[in-house]
């Protein structure tokens, strides 16, 4: 058993460790003869030693290394981010300009509209399919609305309000086949009628009525309200002729209108209220 002990490496391992130290040891000593030997050791180990050191800067360096890709890392994450939040910052900005642009147009409306009052109303419902054809506002008698109120946005004319409840209305747009609106023709001042259209409000579209052939009409012509008929304003854009049609053996002619508003994309819209029904609203509260 002690034979094998002694031919293990363990018995090899601790005693080169054994004479190593002995070696050291001696040398320490001044005038140690075994300083020569411990030169001997020091020539042959110093090659290793400068192999361990290198060995020891490379993995520091790659340490360093992996720690700075681990910093690029969580920067970039932090800057993907930001980016993000800026993304969304810009978005939101672009949304505040968009309605900014809107109330302005509709600043410019109401210098028009002196004995009106412009009531802001949100969309909370429509009818089926792709158009806004007729929908319901989320504004009603509470808000002083009343039926034949009329409807806008910044663009031009919606329609006009049908019914009312106490907290919503339900609105009919200029699309629709049952409106009619007694408008003219903004260049010339001639009265036409502006109709909604069942084939044409799949389309956005609508239909300018009976054009007399004495009457100057051109494609790109802007059509506005007339204020006839006691229920819309005079001067609210309707719209631009879009195309100008010849009825089969009539010499009347017919013209396709293109909204001014996009009833594909509506959202937010104004309600028209008069100043005197503000004031009865007033007084009633008053006498209640």
């Amino acid at each position: 058993m002690l034979r094998r002990f002694i031919k293990s490496k363990l018995f090899i391992l601790l005693t080169v460790t054994v004479i190593v130290l002995i070696v050291m040891g001696l040398s320490s000593r001044k005038n140690s003869k075994i300083k020569y030997v411990s030169n001997v050791f020091t020539v042959v180990l110093t090659p290793f030693q400068e192999l361990i050191n290198y060995i020891g800067g490379q993995i520091d360096e790659a340490s360093s290394y992996l720690k700075d890709i681990k910093a690029l890392n969580d920067e970039n994450e932090a800057l993907k981010a930001r980016i993000a939040e800026l993304e969304d910052e810009v978005k939101e900005l672009e949304g505040y300009k968009t309605k900014n642009d809107e109330l302005k147009k509709a600043l410019n409306i109401k210098h028009q509209f002196s004995d009106v009052e412009f009531l802001g109303a949100n969309i909370i419902a429509k009818d089926m399919g792709n158009w806004f054809n007729t929908f319901t506002i989320d504004r009603g008698i509470s808000d002083k609305i009343s039926v034949d109120s009329t409807v806008i946005t910044s663009n031009g004319l919606v329609g006009r309000v049908v019914s009312t409840d106490l907290i919503s209305s339900k609105v009919v747009s200029i699309i629709d086949e049952s409106s009619t609106v007694s408008a003219r023709i903004a260049k010339t001042g001639n009265l036409v009628f502006v109709r909604g259209d069942l084939k044409l409000k799949e389309q956005g579209l609508c239909k300018l009525d009976n054009i007399f052939p004495d009457v100057d009409i051109s494609v790109g012509d802007t059509i506005e309200t007339s204020g006839l008929g006691g229920i819309y304003p005079k001067g609210i854009t309707i719209g631009t002729v879009k195309e100008i049609r010849r009825k089969t053996n009539d010499m009347n002619r017919y013209a396709i209108i293109e909204p001014a508003v996009d009833f594909k994309r509506l959202e937010e819209v104004f309600v028209l209220i008069g100043k005197d029904n503000i004031e009865k609203a007033g007084e009633s509260k008053d006498e209640g």
